[in-house]
Parts: structure tokens; sequence; C-alpha cells
């Protein structure tokens, strides 16, 4: 089967499981989405939204988040990890808004990876979630799952975001990022999953990966004293 086969084939499952692509993450304001993606890194989303509802009533905008202490916002993150990069972070590029774009978010790739702690992947996910602009952020289950699915290779996650806009409409690639996140968490685990089973990786697998994950999970033997 062709990849752009493989890719239709998958996309009307994605729409057929999840016709509905809510942000996992809580917000208010473009502002409020961009520091709770910044802070999703190496953290789970359940535990960002557990402390943003805090951290958005003192700084709900960039102007009332510049004005915290840098010690004020790590007390109100600690919770989640890197807590004290992300907490320098949040503070400099609320001043940074407030200097550079009058306390707006900006619109571009270029501008928002130039704000403290926003990469690539945040900064798509913003302009796709907050202003409808096609982009394909590339997170964790998203690459693993498009490796697994032979729709990219997995050599590294510029390589998958550059395959999966190659087989997808640009028309469909803010809903596929959030669909395919949401199957794997549902569906396709990083460990001990049964690809075999799996109501996708089970005939959009290769044999030599199934084998390979099979491998993988297989309990290691102790060797005998």
């Amino acid at each position: 089967m062709k990849r752009s086969e493989k890719a239709e084939r998958i996309q009307k499952m994605l729409e057929s499981l999840y016709p509905e692509t809510p942000v996992p993450l809580d917000h208010e304001n473009s502002f409020q989405l961009l520091v709770a993606v910044l802070m999703s890194a190496q953290t789970t989303d359940l535990k960002v939204n557990e402390v943003t509802p805090d951290l958005f009533k003192l700084g709900p905008i960039p102007e009332r988040m510049a004005a915290l202490d840098v010690e004020q916002i790590q007390i109100l993150i600690k919770q989640v990890g890197l807590a004290p990069t992300k907490a320098k972070n949040i503070k400099r590029l609320s001043e940074l808004l407030i200097e550079r774009h009058n306390g707006e978010i900006p619109n571009t790739f270029e501008e928002l990876e130039a704000l403290p702690g926003v990469g690539h992947k945040t900064a798509g996910v913003v302009l796709a979630q907050a202003f409808g602009i096609p982009a394909f952020p590339i997170d964790t289950h998203i690459h693993r799952l498009a490796a697994r699915w032979g729709l990219s290779n997995g050599s590294n996650v510029e390589r998958t975001e550059k395959d999966l806009k190659a087989v997808f409409p640009k028309e469909n690639w803010n809903d596929l990022h959030l669909q395919i996140i949401f199957f794997g968490r549902e569906y396709c685990p990083a460990r001990f999953h049964d690809l075999t089973a799996c109501p996708i990786c089970s005939w959009a697998a290769s044999k030599k990966r199934i084998s390979e994950e099979e491998k993988k999970n297989r309990p290691k033997s102790r060797s005998s004293n």
C-alpha cells in the first residue's frame, strides 16, 4: 500500500473516532494558550491544567504576568517539570510581548520562536489552535505513530513533520495533529503495545516493525548462575 493510500485510510478512521478535536490545554485567550503549551514540555496536559487556574488568576494577560516575580511564578507552577526554567521564560516572554508586540501574540513562526522557551512545536500549536493557521506540530505521540504506521522513518521530528505534511491535505493538518495525539493516548501507547491488536497498527505497520516491537517488549531472560 502506498503512503498516500495508507494516509487516506488513517485519516478516515481518525475522523470517525474523533469528529471533534477540543484543545486539551485549558485557556481563555491566546496568551494563556502560549503559556500552557510552553509548560507542557516534559509534563502531562493534566498536570498543566492543574496549575494554570491559579497562575492565570494572577497573570491572565502579558501585562499582569510580567508584573509577577519569577519566584512567584515558580511557586505557582512548582508541580510542573523544569519549573525554575519555565518560570523565567514565562516572565521574560511576557515582557517581550509587551515590548515587541504591544501585548499581542504574534502569528508567525519566526516571531513566536524568538520568544524564550518557545520552540518550533510550541509555535506550531499556537498558530494552529489560536489562529487556525495550518501547521503540523510533532509531539512524541505523533512522532512514534508516524514511524509505526510507516508514514515516516522516525529518524527525527523534522523529517516526520515533512513526511506527514506531504501525505495529508493541508486543510486537515490542525485536526490531525490532535486526532493522532488522542489516538496515541487511547489506543497506541509507547510501551508494551500489541501492534497486531491495534485498530491502525494491525494493518498499517510492516511485519518487520511488528517483529521489532515484539522483540523490544519481550522480557529479558536472566542468565542463570
